[in-house]
């Protein structure tokens, strides 16, 4: 074999959003690469997106098929809105009534297997190519008929496209019981491709360079989707990648009973959840402290997985906190998350691209209930949120995150315990007085500072929100059981 006259520091870019900062800028040049997956995991889609980078930057690539036929390559390509323009398909899939043109296709009882390679260092002459991609191996696997003749084929291969400094890029099948061995040792790299049907929503899709032989790259699982336009990898986060020096800053909600009570509003940097039953106000709090935030020069998201924008915008209008104003002067944005649709990876990404690209400064999260829905393995759901929460708080960025509680009244549970990871909490819950059901607030933890310890009212009208003094005739509010033994003369005008 050749030895290769680049080197192997030199990448080559896949093209694919998200991969190249997997692999560190793209794959080394001049090496081979295995690309395994079950069908329907989007090998074919990934391997063109590679050759069409490549026709982007002016090099010549070329696509070997075995597997489908060239109108089957086009197919797919159409499908993403592709033309495959400076991309040589070398079609191996023809009908041996076609025999005497360059793509005939090959059985193994009429001709050896030594035939085929000869076929494709003949293309190799005149194409010269820079990528390629052969498409799959299971065919190759079929005619060699032994693992000896099987590995010496694909040495056979590397040793022809190493001779032009070109990158081979092998797709091959995985079943569930079957390893191909004789390939993953011949590779300088493995990238892995699953996908996972959950029992409700779309396939749950990942991406795991198993191995890029020396070089660094990003390891483990990352999810990916395959939209119209290609594949997209949504890098694992890792947190301790991106620090940045912010200013101190807190965020006050507009309401002075209610800063009095938090020690002086939320600060940057940190995570405040606010829990309590349906009803009792979360999401309209944490509109509540969206608003003021805009209104002093921050930008702020909004992710609702529970409400849509309509509803949550005529909801609030009609409490006078006015999101509209801001959502036009571009302070405040609302994105609807399908948790059927959206992987943890995908939102993870979509959040990062607010605060770095857009310099979001507050985040709300309402609810976790729903991005708990967005994760079909919740014991994994912990692991995901302590990353991405460590990363809006190395930013400077303030999390607000809607828990709602199960159940009214009474012994109220949470859905997950994610309580630790939280530097504020802020819990709601309903008392009853006077026949009437009503609101009552506490701030039971905050790590930056000090806070009350006390419970007010807490009301919610025409006039906006509303925090009365603290209700020292409560007992029980903790339990989820709050009970009020004081007068009428304490309490806020609900009227």
């Amino acid at each position: 074999m050749s030895t290769p006259s680049e080197p192997i520091g030199e990448r080559m870019p896949t093209g694919i959003t998200g991969l190249d900062d997997i692999l560190g800028g793209g794959l080394p040049r001049s090496r081979s690469y295995l690309v395994q997956g079950r069908p329907g995991t989007g090998k074919t889609t990934l391997a063109l997106q590679f050759l069409l980078e490549g026709v982007r930057n002016g090099e010549r690539c070329l696509y070997i098929t075995l597997s489908e036929t060239e109108e089957e390559v086009r197919q797919v390509a159409d499908s993403h809105g592709w033309s495959l323009d400076g991309i040589h398909v070398f079609d191996l899939t023809a009908s041996p009534d076609d025999a005497g043109t360059q793509y005939t296709f090959f059985h193994p009882g009429e001709v050896e297997l030594d035939e085929i390679v000869k076929r494709v260092l003949s293309e190799a002459e005149r194409v010269k190519p820079v990528r390629v991609v052969i498409d799959s191996l299971t065919e190759l696997r079929l005619l060699a008929r032994d693992a000896l003749r099987y590995r010496r084929q694909i040495l056979a291969f590397k040793k022809i496209f190493s001779a032009y400094n070109a990158i081979l890029i092998l797709l091959a099948e995985q079943h569930p019981t079957e390893t191909d061995s004789q390939i993953e040792s011949l590779v300088h790299g493995i990238i892995l491709l699953t996908s996972s049907l959950p029992d409700y929503g779309v396939p749950r899709r990942k991406l795991c360079v198993v191995k890029l032989r020396a070089s660094k790259h990003g390891e483990g699982y990352h999810d990916f989707t395959i939209q119209t336009g290609g594949i997209v990898v949504y890098p694992r986060l890792i947190a301790a990648q991106h620090h940045a020096k912010f200013l101190p800053y807190r965020f006050t909600s507009g309401v002075a009973a209610l800063d009095e009570l938090t020690g002086g509003g939320l600060d940057a940097g940190t995570v405040t959840m606010i829990m309590g039953p349906a009803g009792a106000g979360k999401s309209t709090l944490a509109a509540q402290y969206a608003l003021t935030a805009a209104n002093g020069g921050k930008s702020i998201v909004l992710y609702n997985f529970d409400e849509n924008r309509t509803t949550l915008l005529a909801r609030t209008s009609a409490l006078g906190i006015d999101l509209d104003s801001q959502i036009n002067a571009g302070k405040v944005a609302i994105q609807h998350v399908e948790p059927a649709g959206t992987s943890p990876g995908e939102f993870t990404s979509i959040i990062r691209r607010a605060v770095e690209e857009d310099g979001v400064g507050l985040v709300v999260i309402d609810s976790i209930n729903g991005y708990h829905e967005a994760m079909p393995e919740e014991h994994f759901l912990p692991a995901h949120l302590h990353e991405l929460f460590t990363y809006l708080n190395q930013r400077g960025v303030a999390t607000i995150l809607v828990m709602e509680q199960h159940g009214l009244v009474g012994g109220l549970a949470s859905p997950i315990n994610v309580s630790y990871l939280a530097d504020m909490m802020i819990l709601l819950r309903y008392f009853e007085a006077g026949g009437e059901i009503r609101r009552a607030i506490s701030a039971i933890k905050k790590r930056s500072g000090s806070h009350e310890r006390v419970i007010r009212e807490f009301h919610i009208g025409a006039q906006g929100i509303q925090v009365g003094q603290p209700l020292n005739e409560f007992r029980g509010v903790l339990t989820g059981q709050p009970e009020y033994f004081g007068g009428p003369g304490t309490l806020l005008d609900s009227k």
